[in-house]
């Protein structure tokens, strides 16, 4: 549950579990706080040690300390559990909950997916196409089993991509970063493994692997949601203060959209629709999020873990750039226009 308290005219949230207090917020900034002992919670404001005695929260109540010396029992308002609005959009995705608890769905988007690649291609390119998306659904499905959430597998979609989908929502922007940013990295454990099987082999279908495993997986790290990297983005920019993440999403929204144009991708359109809605719902419940956000330190590491990951998929693309082969150096020449 959550709190709202005004201390020395600045406005405080804390988000307790029981009469544990698990984060506080000023301003929408969480900031360090230090639990000396039981249902007792400290924090500094203006060079004064501001204590938290949860003790009586059951009883609507909360003991305010300053500088160890009682001040005064609390009154908390009455909690009111609010549930955001469904919608038109709460619909679809029972609807699509609906849809996906069978498993010969797996099934059949599968089959679809394999037949819908062979006949815009070759057969050989849709299983490339089909081993690179399961990879990377995998990579999310073990991040999510990593956290001890639930999952329903992995769906193919013709045309689209893959699905990895879970059972149970994410607690923390933390696991927001690994889970989204594990697609990507075991798609970069293909791209290596690509590239060492062509030396092992000089098979050229191994390259093939691992370029178009460093070329899908670096799509999906564009700062655009709902691919991966918009996730990071979103998680990272929101950790710091809500209008620096509604700036930075509409950034990547603004930037899909030029590259749509530039490139004619009118599927990434639909993408960036999608993604608007997302921005929206996060924008609008950012007063009771239960999301934990990152810190300073989560921020940092999250930042340079992505940028690992984007220079891994960029240099198996260079390695390839000067190849005879047209279709090794296509990415590069499509990165580098």
């Amino acid at each position: 549950m959550q709190i709202q308290l005004t201390l020395a005219d600045q406005q405080f949230s804390l988000v307790l579990a029981g009469q544990q207090i698990v984060k506080i917020f000023q301003q929408q900034q969480a900031i360090g706080f230090d639990n000396p002992r039981i249902n007792y919670f400290e924090f500094k404001l203006d060079d004064q040690v501001i204590g938290l005695d949860t003790s009586t929260v059951v009883e609507q109540s909360l003991s305010l300390h300053i500088n160890n010396q009682f001040v005064q029992q609390l009154t908390l308002p009455p909690i009111e559990k609010t549930k955001p609005k469904q919608g038109v959009l709460g619909l679809f995705a029972l609807g699509f909950k609906i849809f996906k608890s069978a498993k010969v769905v797996k099934v059949v988007l599968a089959g679809a997916s394999v037949a819908g690649y062979a006949w815009l291609f070759t057969f050989e390119f849709a299983l490339m196409l089909i081993a690179c998306l399961v990879i990377h659904e995998y990579g999310h499905v073990r991040a999510m089993k990593y956290f001890g959430i639930k999952t329903k597998g992995i769906y193919l979609i013709p045309f689209v991509g893959g699905l990895a989908v879970s059972d149970e929502k994410i607690t923390t922007r933390w696991q927001d970063v690994v889970i989204s940013l594990m697609g990507p990295a075991f798609g970069l454990i293909t791209s290596m493994l690509g590239v060492v099987l062509y030396y092992a082999t000089e098979m050229e279908i191994f390259a093939g692997v691992a370029v178009l495993s460093a070329l899908l997986n670096l799509f999906n790290l564009l700062p655009i949601l709902p691919l991966d990297g918009g996730h990071v983005l979103k998680s990272i920019s929101f950790s710091m203060r809500s209008w620096i993440g509604l700036s930075m999403c509409i950034l990547g929204v603004l930037f899909g959209l030029w590259l749509s144009y530039t490139f004619g991708l009118m599927l990434l359109v639909f993408f960036l629709f999608i993604g608007a809605l997302e921005i929206a719902f996060e924008w609008r419940g950012r007063h009771y999020s239960h999301l934990l956000p990152l810190d300073k330190y989560g921020q940092g590491f999250s930042a340079v873990m992505y940028a690992l990951v984007v220079a891994g998929h960029v240099a198996v693309m260079m390695h390839f750039a000067d190849s005879e082969n047209p279709i090794l150096s296509l990415p590069m020449k499509i990165l580098s226009s």
